[in-house]
């Protein structure tokens, strides 16, 4: 099973870190989670890093989130209770973080968003970025 390249609207599983679970010391997410990737870049450093967005079940405020349509959960192989991308906060990592798990014993990723959703993704954290709204959580491996 190979690790795929990042890529912009890939579902990975990883150990979130929520922005006020690190304002509490925390240095691991509580739960290893579905995420998608907003971006991935190369750094000075020639680090493979990649902005992700959680994916929860608990409602967020009305423009915090963006909701994830059933037919797409059940081509990612979600659960089919109501889930979210979360756009006010990210986690930036390294590609190599060790939080980042198989999605299952068979394949290392969910797969992808639809294009239009990652679309929505993308432009909602960028919105965010660019308005100095968005919490950056940033992670080393």
């Amino acid at each position: 099973m190979k690790k795929p390249a990042p890529s912009s609207g890939l579902v990975i599983r990883y150990d979130y870190l929520w922005r006020n679970e690190a304002r509490r010391g925390s240095v691991e997410g509580a739960k290893v989670r579905p995420c998608a990737i907003v971006v991935a870049v190369i750094n000075a450093q020639d680090e493979q890093r990649v902005m992700i967005a959680p994916i929860t079940h608990t409602q967020p405020e009305s423009t915090d989130g963006i909701e994830i349509p059933s037919g797409i959960k059940r081509h990612l192989n979600l659960d089919d209770k109501q889930s979210w991308i979360i756009t006010t906060e990210v986690n930036e990592i390294d590609w190599n973080d060790p939080g980042i798990v198989p999605a299952s014993t068979t394949q290392w990723e969910y797969g992808y968003l639809p294009s239009t959703l990652a679309q929505a993704m993308i432009d909602a954290i960028r919105d965010r970025l660019n308005a100095s709204k968005l919490k950056v959580t940033m992670r080393e491996a």
